[in-house]
This record gives C-alpha cells, sequence and structure tokens, in this order.
C-alpha cells in the first residue's frame, strides 16, 4: 500500500477461505512478542525484522516523526497511503485491525473494537459483529454502532472524499452512489443495520469470506454524526483511540496527546507509551534522515526507508548499520504505461519501453539490491502467496535490449521515437532517479522523456490519476507505487490491474491497465474456494498485464529503515510493511 488507491473495484478477492480468517483470531496482547523469533535489546542489523527490538513498557516522552511532505488528509474516510493507515491506528479505532505483532503475527487479523472477528451468514454475503461494551469518544460519550454505520456511509461520498478506498461502495448492496450528505432518508443505507447499540450487520451484493479485511479499513472508525463537519473533519478528527489532537496546523504540524477516555482494558493491541506525538510536515526527505541518523527524530513516518545518501552511509558504516533493517515488503515499485495517451495506444510502443528499460538502473534509483530491493521481471512480489516470478521481456543483464526495443517502434509506426511525458512525485528522490534513469536508457532507442513532478499529497487525485489531465498533458509514463492491502494476491493485485477502478474524477492508484480480460480473471477470481486455483487465478492476471504491457516493473522492494537509539519496541509489522507505530516508545 505505498499507494493505496481505489474507485469501483467490482471484481472482488478470491475468496479467501473462513477457517483462514478464524485462525487469525485471537488477541496480541500488545506484547509484541509473539509470531516473531523473539526479542533483543542487542543492536543488529536486520534486529527488528521478525523480532522486537529493545522490548519495553515504559510509557512517556515524545515521539517525533517527520513527513517529506503533507498529510493525504488526518480524515479516515480520505486517507489511502500505507503509512497513514498504520499512524491512524494511535488516534482511532476500527471493527479489526492487523495484530501488533513482528513478521507474520501483524499480517494475521485480530478484533479491535469488536467482541470477535465478523460472523458470517448467508453464504458469506452477510457479515455481523458486536462492539466491546464501555467504549467512549475522546470526549466521553459512547460510541455505538450507529456511529460505525454513518463513519462508513460518509466513506461511500467519493466527491468529498475522492482518496478513500472504495470496497463498501463496491461490495453494499446500495452503496455504489450513496452519501448521506445527499441522501437525507431515515435509518441511512438500508444494507448496514444496527439493531442495537453493539451490534452491526452488512449485507453484499456477493459472497465475500474476505470481509474482515474490509472492518479493518479506516473506514469503519466510529464517526459521531452531529459532529461531523464533512470536508473540514480532517480539521479535528473525534478520537476513538489512544491519542487525540492538540493541535494540528496543516501543511506545518500536528499533535497528539493522550486521550484519557481510551480504555487500555478493552484495547490490548496498542501500547500507547509515549505522552505525545510530534509530528512535522513537508520536510526535506534528506534532512529527515540526517535527522534520524543524528537522534534528532525517532520516525520518518511515511515509511518509505531512507533515501539514497543515507543507504550510503548506514551500510558503509558498522556502527550505523546495526540500527537499520532491509525488509522484504509486497511493495513493488513500476511505471505506469498509458494507453490512453498515443503512441501508447499501440501495444507495441509500449513493448518498447519494457526492452529499452534499463532496470538496473531503475534498482540502483531505489537503493540497489540490499536497500532498495530485486529488479521485478513481473508484478507480484515473491511473498505473496502463489506469486511465480517470470520475465515476460528478457534482457541480458537487465541494461536495455536497444535492438529488440527498435525492433517494436517499427511495429508500431514509430520507427525514429517519439517524445512523452513522464510523471513522478517531487517530495520523492528516488522516483526522480528512477525517472532520469528510464530517460536515459528510453533516449537510445529515440523515446524522448520530459519529466515532469508532481506534489504527493495530489499526485493521482488531481495529476497521474486523473485521466483527462494525464491525455492532455501528455503523460504516457508515470512513476507508481504499489503494496498490497493486505498480503495476499486480490490485496495486491486489484486496484493496480482493475480497468473499474479508474474514474474521471480521479484518485485511482491503476492510471493505465483497461483490460476486459483482466477484469474477467478477477471476477472469477470471486467463485475460486480452492486455494491453488485461486492462486494460479493471480499469476495469470500477472502474465495477462505483463503481455499488455501497461506496466513496467521495477523493484520488489527491500525497504532500508532505520531506528535510532532513542526508540523502544521496535519491529516491523507484515500488515504494513513498516515499523509498527501503535508499538512505538521512546527513552
Amino acid at each position: 500500500m505505498t499507494r493505496k488507491r481505489t474507485a469501483s473495484a467490482v471484481a472482488a478477492a478470491a475468496t479467501l477461505t473462513l477457517a483462514l480468517a478464524a485462525c487469525s483470531g485471537g488477541s496480541s496482547g500488545g506484547s509484541g512478542k509473539s509470531g516473531g523469533s523473539g526479542s533483543s535489546a542487542k543492536p543488529a542489523f536486520n534486529a527488528a525484522v521478525d523480532n522486537v527490538y529493545n522490548p519495553s513498557d515504559v510509557k512517556g516522552g515524545v515521539l517525533r516523526m517527520a513527513n517529506e511532505s503533507d498529510w493525504d488528509s488526518l480524515d479516515p474516510a480520505n486517507n489511502y497511503y500505507s503509512y497513514e493507515w498504520n499512524f491512524n491506528r494511535l488516534y482511532i479505532r476500527t471493527l479489526v485491525t492487523f495484530a501488533a505483532g513482528p513478521g507474520q503475527e501483524g499480517a494475521k487479523l485480530v478484533p479491535d473494537m469488536a467482541q470477535t472477528l465478523g460472523v458470517p451468514s448467508d453464504g458469506a454475503k452477510t457479515w455481523t459483529y458486536k462492539l466491546k461494551p464501555g467504549l467512549k469518544y475522546e470526549d466521553g460519550t459512547a460510541i455505538t454502532t450507529k456511529d460505525v454505520k454513518y463513519a462508513v456511509e460518509r466513506s461511500l461520498d467519493k466527491a468529498t472524499f475522492p482518496n478513500g478506498p472504495t470496497y463498501f461502495n463496491d461490495f453494499l448492496v446500495g452503496a455504489a452512489k450513496f452519501s448521506p450528505y445527499k441522501d437525507k432518508s431515515p435509518g441511512g443505507l438500508a444494507s448496514i443495520e444496527t439493531p442495537d447499540d453493539s451490534t452491526i450487520i452488512f449485507h453484499l451484493t456477493k459472497p465475500f469470506s474476505g470481509f474482515d479485511y474490509f472492518a479493518q479499513i479506516p473506514s469503519t472508525a466510529p464517526v459521531p454524526q452531529a459532529k461531523d463537519t464533512g470536508a473540514k473533519y480532517k480539521q479535528h478528527v473525534i478520537s476513538s483511540g489512544p491519542y487525540m489532537f492538540k493541535t494540528n496546523n496543516a501543511g506545518k504540524n500536528f499533535v497528539l496527546v493522550r486521550n484519557p477516555n481510551w480504555s487500555a482494558a478493552s484495547d490490548p493491541n496498542r501500547k500507547a507509551l509515549p505522552d505525545e506525538i510530534d509530528v512535522a510536515l513537508n520536510v526535506n526527505a534528506d534532512d529527515i534522515d540526517q535527522r534520524l541518523l543524528a537522534g534528532d527524530l525517532d520516525v520518518a513516518v511515511t515509511g518509505v526507508g531512507v533515501g539514497s545518501a543515507a543507504q550510503g552511509q548506514i551500510l558503509g558504516n558498522p556502527q550505523q548499520k546495526q540500527y537499520a533493517d532491509a525488509a522484504a515488503s509486497t511493495r513493488l515499485w513500476y511505471t505506469s504505461i498509458n494507453g490512453t495517451v498515443k503512441p501508447f495506444d499501440n501495444i507495441h510502443c509500449r513493448r518498447a519501453v519494457e526492452y529499452a528499460a534499463d532496470r538496473t538502473g531503475y534498482q540502483t534509483a531505489f537503493g540497489g539490491p540490499v536497500a532498495g530491493g530485486d529488479i521485478a521481471t513481473n508484478l507480484l512480489p515473491p511473498i505473496i502467496p502463489g506469486a511465480k516470478p517470470f520475465n515476460a521481456y528478457p534482457v541480458s543483464a537487465n541494461t536495455g535490449d536497444v535492438a529488440k526495443a527498435k525492433q517494436e517502434l517499427v511495429q508500431c509506426g514509430q520507427p525514429n521515437g517519439f517524445s512523452t511525458g513522464y510523471s513522478y512525485r517531487v517530495e520523492r528522490p528516488h522516483e526522480k532517479a528512477a525517472a532520469e534513469a528510464l530517460q536515459q536508457s528510453l533516449a537510445k532507442v529515440g523515446i524522448k522523456l520530459t519529466l515532469k513532478g508532481y506534489p504527493k499529497d495530489d499526485y493521482f487525485a488531481q495529476y497521474a490519476g486523473k485521466p483527462d489531465f494525464v491525455v492532455k498533458n501528455n503523460i504516457g509514463l508515470a512513476a507508481n507505487g504499489w503494496a498490497a492491502d493486505w498480503p495476499d494476491g486480490y490485496g495486491f493485485l486489484a486496484q493496480m490491474v482493475d480497468s473499474r477502478v479508474i474514474r474521471a474524477t480521479g484518485g485511482a492508484n491503476n492510471t493505465s491497465v483497461r483490460d476486459p480480460a483482466v477484469d474477467a480473471l478477477l471476477d472469477k477470481a470471486l467463485t475460486q474456494t480452492d486455494n491453488a486455483a485461486r492462486e494460479a487465478t493471480w499469476l495469470e492476471i500477472d502474465k495477462k498485464v505483463m503481455d499488455d504491457a501497461f506496466i513496467l516493473p521495477g523493484v520488489w522492494t527491500k525497504t532500508l529503515f532505520y531506528r535510532p537509539k532513542n526508540l523502544t519496541n521496535v519491529f516491523i509489522n507484515n500488515g504494513y510493511s513498516m515499523y509498527d507505530y501503535t508499538a512505538l516508545g521512546v527513552k
């Protein structure tokens, strides 16, 4: 979920077995010690991968974080970066959440506000949850299921909240275009029932046994309707978690302090160790890295790892390397090849890019094999169940094949090449470096790239993800990145490749894959309850998209994180592929 943008994904997950959901139940106990190989206070490279580094239950202090740009939105209905979902859990609670544990433990779903994981009926078309007793907002008022229902309803309004996911739009009966701001009928959306203040029932258009993954989405964080201010709610989200907002200076910083009405007894998933959490916004990425190394900052909140300059410093110095973690993830850095921009409406022009690209240069831009990751030759990262790496465009040494690229250009009627734009997020130096590497390698076959940087917070909503802007500004290629919404084939592929997520208003992570055959395969997966058959379908989708050449895969990531000496209780949570922010403490 580096970027987890979605719109109308009409296809659902190939059904995740109810047995799998059941065995994911229980509580992590908040210790962060289960599921990994143990814990250690001794500094070592990768000490926080599958382990808890510097375990602690000591409360107090200030946890200092920084973001190289602005927040997408603090409103849980309107954010979709994985770091935001990770961070959200400090001030909101959802029906279900990922366990607070290292490695695979962190990829398991556990109850949060709900007493148990969801209870299915009607062949997994109906899902029921019951809230724990005594849940309260920051002002002491009780949280009820009517607040959860309203929160989901407001998240359906994509005109007001274009950045959030649309799984509920796609699967709840009658939810596709529902908005509580426009539909004032008593009772709201009929497919969400609240027969009492502790029970909520969801009715789906089709069976989906992985619905608990939907229940962990921030859209299920309760919102009191009387205090909802629509698009302005982001200015002060009413807390249901262990922290609440003390200050919120748009574009500059915000501060979280303890929520006095949060109940630790009802929440074994969050340690809530710091007394205060300070987040600085729009801080230069290189400055963030240097402040981490100097101990003047605790966390680079976006979770994309340190930049190339800091990577060299860390890996070249044993004293600093022992405080670093290189963690594999479900993230793919890639380039969208937009078939709506001529001449990329011709498959051979797209394939010319696949052959001409210097994949080694792409990998170097993201930090090389240790800090950046492995060269990707297809979509599915190897750690996704059922993934099988393959190479549809084999090139010697991964440095580009000029001859094959020129052959494709001849077939697409552009023997001398052509000019096109390449967009990237201006706050991300590695994306710019990858763009420059592609600019050089594609120039060898006559494809001239004009690099265009746009701000991260509106990158998909207003620029690379807005179809008319893409065409008007000749953005044939767009820097992109994706990590699974959850660690399985559907959580990774659906929002990257389903053409039905693309919408005219912008916001979708998929900017380029428009293939009805791929959509049909996603629909097929919905009916497959057999694991092997479902995984074979994910691979079939991967091969079809690569054959279409709508995506140039770049790097299956290994993210290099740095944990300053000040941090305690540090571990990589596989549910988010970064440090678990709910567990962190400070000395």
